[in-house]
């Protein structure tokens, strides 16, 4: 294979020949890194969004009875909470080896991402709303959280 074969390829027919790559291998996400070039496609399926609940602690389970009644200590909190819009898996970082997102006392701003929320292979980026002042991490890292939990108490 000669190199020298396409040396004008732009951009975009090289995210091209990925894409068809992805289809090609059934593939939901593609990751490429060379030199200062790094893309990632990640299939996004328009079908319609079904809740599945990731997490049901059982009555008579002792470790799931002491997560779910500390899950539900923060729903306590006096002050206003930035909530889970989903069930799924809790993360405060982009990767286990990067910084959080944000961290307690931190100042962020709307459309700001504050953590992640992995549902069904698929990381959604939760957003604020608001601004706000972060006052503390209610939800703990890796751990399953439900549609409507508490993900952080907030001051605005």
């Amino acid at each position: 294979m000669k190199k020298t074969a396409k040396p004008q390829e732009t951009a975009f027919e090289q995210v091209q020949k990925f894409y068809q790559f992805m289809n090609s291998n059934k593939l939901e996400v593609i990751e490429f890194s060379k030199d200062n070039t790094y893309v990632k496609l990640v299939r996004k399926h328009n079908n319609a969004v079904h809740q599945i609940p990731v997490f049901a602690p059982s009555a008579g389970a002792a470790p799931a009875g002491k997560s779910a009644s500390r899950a539900q200590a923060p729903a306590a909190h006096a002050g206003e909470t930035i909530k889970a819009p989903m069930s799924g898996i809790f993360y405060r970082a982009p990767s286990p080896s990067s910084p959080p997102y944000v961290r307690e006392g931190d100042a962020i701003k709307e459309g700001q991402v504050i953590c992640v929320i992995e549902a069904m292979k698929v990381f959604n980026e939760i957003k604020a709303e608001f601004n706000c002042v972060i006052e503390k991490v209610v939800q703990e890292n890796g751990k399953p959280v439900e549609p409507n939990g508490d993900l952080f108490a907030v001051k605005r």
